[in-house]
């Protein structure tokens, strides 16, 4: 049974993936850095439909793909004080009483496809430098266990909770401890061959995927200005033309902000190089800014006792990038507005990509073989080669293929899930797939309202002519967030309601399927009709599960949000089920006033469905579910619902009509090219690394 290396917390992870892989195909000398961590991303089960988090101890059997490499390990400080001294000109500071944590950096290596590239992805292992032998032998077990339990704990397990104060300390030493053994294996690296860091900048570039590996930037100007003796200026030279950040996501409440307290205590001197990066560029804005003391403030690094990590990032690189088309803008026009402003030329896009060849030819046999027959085998170096597909789109016996593939691959995928849940799916039924993370802007919920009132529709009409449909839901929530495990409870329980009525349950059946990850994914998007892409416009930065579930024949079901915008410009208004408000019809209706309470009043069947929440479903009621909706609504369901509603039935109609159906499935799949992540890689290795 091959164990997953679930590494990362969602999609952010997954995309890193897929660079490795598309940089190997081109042959791109690429290195991805990461923590070993010993458990992964929770496995999932659900009792009762209640999400319970057990340990995933990939290791065992992950530790065969790991390449030890403990000659290179790497010294990191924490906690100590700094002493500072001037000695003729020159100003000194020692960092005195640390505790050292070591990290060993364990190799796993990534190859392309028909390609002479490997990508490296090395992953830093914690561990205490020597275990304390004569504490121990003085009686003192537990302090000598506890230095080593405190370092190990590191590489433990994947992002805790960072709810309450100790995850947030145990996360802030994560963090530093991949920034800070990254950081000086690049050096370390780069010293190897030239002798000297003059050129670094010219050499090497440093991407930072999201704010969580922020602190490499004060890390260099630490190893520059302290281990080297650099001037400032000299090492922010060199700093801020090695590093580039692209931004992952627009939710204020991901956007990492870190205590000022927490940091200077356990990381002291980075904290008092950061407090100099602000000092600095805060003297610079007011020059800019005419002394605009208001606009200095807001744009501060530090504000409120706390340092704003995606504001230290987009002041220290130079190239900041979003990963849609729409992403990349709200980014210059809302998000980093002021820093836009004040400079303009650093901000680009870079649309996400997938690692096509995984989710067509690896999962997807039946699909590749069809366009291996009918269009060569190019597509597999160049995804844009799909594109040659369009010619068959009104070649009927083509189309049955297609049709042919798709139900072989449904009935693969019940297979699986009779064998490993126990659960009987029509594969007759439309598969209607909303496959991520579970999180309110995502809105698993909207979906469930409009599931809810189908049931409602079809107990009164039992007879209705109905487009039999099975909706499939996998997905994890974090531990800490409550309000996504009411809702993984409340779709369970929707499933296993519709069960007791079997008549109905012919029509109209809701499957939640335990553990999402890749393996799982694999065998569910070939099998996969309608995607469902339902965020708010305006809170997904891209999604690339849109691209896979379109790129194996699926047609979304999407908001103007993220890439969908993307994917509605690829394939056409007659591809594609658009549905509820644009992200400027949005934030309109937030500046209006937004009252979901009134919609409540109002709308007859949006009022049935909250009542089913709180009468209940299987036996158990969802009041708190039911009451963010009405009285929060944060992200806009009752808004959307309608349109949501109406669209649907319009794919049920479509559906009916197999040629039609399929005929957009191939454009969808002939349209796929462009959210490859070998063009992704290409794009960054062009316009930002200049390695092109």
């Amino acid at each position: 049974k091959r164990q997953d290396a679930g590494l990362g917390n969602g999609g952010l992870g997954r995309l890193a993936a897929c660079y490795l892989d598309a940089l190997a195909t081109q042959a791109y000398p690429a290195m991805g850095y990461s923590i070993c961590y010993e458990y992964g991303i929770f496995k999932q089960k659900l009792e009762d439909g209640w999400q319970t988090e057990l340990p995933d101890n990939w290791l065992p059997g992950g530790s065969v793909w790991l390449d030890p490499r403990p000659e290179l390990s790497i010294d990191i400080h924490f906690e100590g004080e700094l002493q500072e001294y001037w000695d003729n000109q020159y100003h000194h500071i020692s960092h005195v009483n640390y505790s050292t944590v070591q990290a060993i950096p364990y190799d796993m290596y990534v190859s392309g496809h028909d390609s002479e590239g490997v990508s490296v992805l090395r992953l830093w292992a914690a561990k205490a430098p020597s275990f304390d032998m004569s504490m121990f032998n003085h009686g003192d077990y537990e302090k000598a266990l506890g230095q080593n339990a405190a370092a190990n704990a590191i590489s433990k397990v994947l992002y805790p909770n960072d709810n309450h104060l100790e995850g947030k300390a145990l996360r802030l030493r994560q963090q530093y401890f991949l920034c800070a053994s990254s950081v000086g294996d690049i050096v370390n690296n780069h010293m190897s061959v030239y002798g000297t860091l003059d050129n670094l900048h010219e050499k090497t570039a440093i991407h930072i995927n999201d704010t969580h590996p922020t602190l490499a930037i004060p890390e260099l100007m630490r190893i520059l200005l302290d281990d080297c003796g650099y001037t400032w200026e000299k090492a922010w030279h060199i700093v801020t033309n090695t590093f580039a950040y692209t931004n992952h996501t627009v939710m204020a409440e991901a956007l990492e902000k870190w205590d000022v307290n927490l940091v200077k205590r356990i990381i002291p001197r980075i904290f008092s190089i950061i407090v100099e990066i602000n000092n600095r560029y805060c003297a610079e804005l007011m020059e800019r800014n005419n002394g605009d003391s208001a606009k200095t403030t807001r744009m501060s690094i530090i504000k409120d006792n706390q340092i704003h990590m995606a504001t230290l990032c987009v002041v220290a690189s130079h190239s900041i990038n979003g990963v849609s088309k729409l992403h990349s803008e709200i980014i210059k026009h809302d998000v980093f507005n002021d820093e836009y402003t004040d400079t303009p030329r650093k901000f680009k896009n870079v649309t996400n990509g997938i690692a096509y060849r995984r989710w067509l030819y690896q999962s997807n046999p039946g699909l590749t073989s069809l366009l291996r027959e009918k269009i060569g085998d190019k597509f597999l170096h160049d995804g844009s080669e799909l594109k040659k597909l369009c010619v068959f789109e009104n070649d009927k016996s083509v189309l049955e293929d297609i049709m042919k593939i798709k139900k072989d691959n449904k009935e693969r995928f019940a297979k699986y899930v009779k064998q490993n849940s126990n659960i009987l799916i029509d594969t007759d039924s439309i598969f209607d797939v909303q496959v991520k993370r579970l999180h309110e802007y995502k809105r698993q919920q909207l979906n469930a309202m409009n599931i809810i009132a189908d049931y409602i529709y079809l107990l009164n009409n039992p007879d209705a002519d109905f487009v039999p449909k099975t909706y499939i839901f996998a997905s994890k929530a974090a531990p800490g967030y409550y309000m996504a495990k009411q809702i993984i409870k409340m779709i369970w329980c929707i499933g296993e309601e519709l069960k007791k009525n079997p008549k109905l349950n012919e029509k109209l059946a809701v499957v939640f399927l335990e553990d999402y990850k890749v393996t799982l994914s694999e065998i569910l998007m070939p099998a996969s009709e309608i995607s469902e892409q339902i965020s708010l416009a305006g809170t997904e930065a891209s999604g690339t599960g849109n691209m896979k579930l379109m790129l194996n024949g699926a047609l979304t079901m999407g908001t103007y949000d993220g890439a969908n915008v993307e994917i509605h410009e690829a394939v056409g208004d007659d591809n594609i089920f658009i549905f509820g408000m644009s992200t400027p019809e949005v934030n309109q209706l937030k500046a209006e006033g937004y009252d979901p309470e009134k919609i409540y009043n109002s709308h007859a069947v949006i009022k049935s469905v909250l009542e089913k929440m709180y009468k209940g479903i299987n036996g158990a009621t969802f009041e708190e579910v039911a009451n963010s909706l009405r009285h929060a609504d944060r992200y806009m369901c009752f808004a959307d619902f309608d349109s949501y509603r109406g669209t649907q039935a319009k794919a049920s109609e479509t559906y009916k009509d197999k040629y039609l159906w399929n005929k957009m499935s191939l454009i969808n799949i002939a349209s796929a090219g462009i959210f490859s992540a070998d063009r992704a890689v290409t794009d960054y290795a062009r316009d930002i690394w200049k390695l092109i």
